[in-house]
């Protein structure tokens, strides 16, 4: 298998960003198994990509600290060469009516969902820049961030303001050869979606047009697609993942 470079996926200890890692993983590059606090869960992810023939490495960092992004970030690179992909997935959720949320609510929903992305990329870019070889940024917003969600304002906007951002990184580093474009996921099956009521889930159900939720492996394989050299000339784009939610 051909290596094609370090491709950090931040929140890869589970869900969607495993998926992500294990399907890069599978692809060639060197996945970076980003986590916070579930250092087994990530392991398991490394091991399975490893079984599977790839490679990778395990990288802890506090997705809501500017300065321990950086530190890691920075130390990441010098062990294991430049950054050729970044998938910024970690978040967060905060659901509730916007009265009933504290200022500290507010801040780490900020703090994580919009900001950890910002400083992520940041760091990423700084390398991808230095090695000359182009790049790929892919950024897991949500439907909610297109759509908007009643009891989901501070993280539609944390969602909505990825888009944004993305959207302006791609003309700044264009010329770099840089690229960065969204991907928003619908209901996702997930340990989160497990946790809903049948009555929740079938509420769910009926506003999906193709009448069920997600899997990871679909949202990560437009991930892949994103990464991938076969959309070479798309950046600045959203690709949504959500059987037809907000069409």
């Amino acid at each position: 298998m051909t290596q094609k470079g370090v491709a950090l996926v931040t929140g890869a200890s589970r869900g969607i960003g495993a998926a992500i890692a294990k399907k890069l993983g599978s692809q060639g590059y060197l996945v970076g198994v980003h986590y916070r606090s579930g250092k087994s869960q990530a392991e398991a992810i490394l091991s399975e990509i490893k079984t599977a023939g790839g490679k990778g490495f395990l990288i802890s960092f506090n997705i809501g600290n500017p300065a321990d992004i950086t530190n890691t970030i920075e130390g990441m690179v010098k062990e294991y060469g430049p950054v050729a992909a970044l998938v910024n997935n970690a978040g967060i959720t905060g659901d509730a009516l916007l009265m009933r949320q504290s200022n500290e609510q507010i801040d780490e929903l900020l703090n994580v969902n919009l900001r950890g992305a910002i400083v992520c990329t940041r760091e990423c870019v700084k390398s991808m820049i230095k090695a000359k070889n182009g790049g790929s940024i892919v950024f897991i917003s949500s439907v909610v961030g297109e759509t908007g969600n009643a009891g989901q304002s501070v993280y539609s906007a944390t969602k909505s303001g990825l888009i944004g951002f993305a959207k302006s990184i791609a003309q700044e580093v264009a010329s770099r050869k840089i690229r960065s474009n969204v991907v928003t996921p619908g209901f996702i099956k997930t340990d989160m979606t497990e946790n809903l009521t049948d009555a929740q889930k079938e509420s769910i159900l009926r506003s999906i047009p193709l009448e069920r939720m997600g899997e990871p492996e679909e949202v990560a394989n437009a991930v892949a697609f994103l990464v991938g050299t076969d959309s070479r000339y798309i950046t600045g784009e959203v690709i949504a993942v959500n059987g037809g939610m907000s069409t």
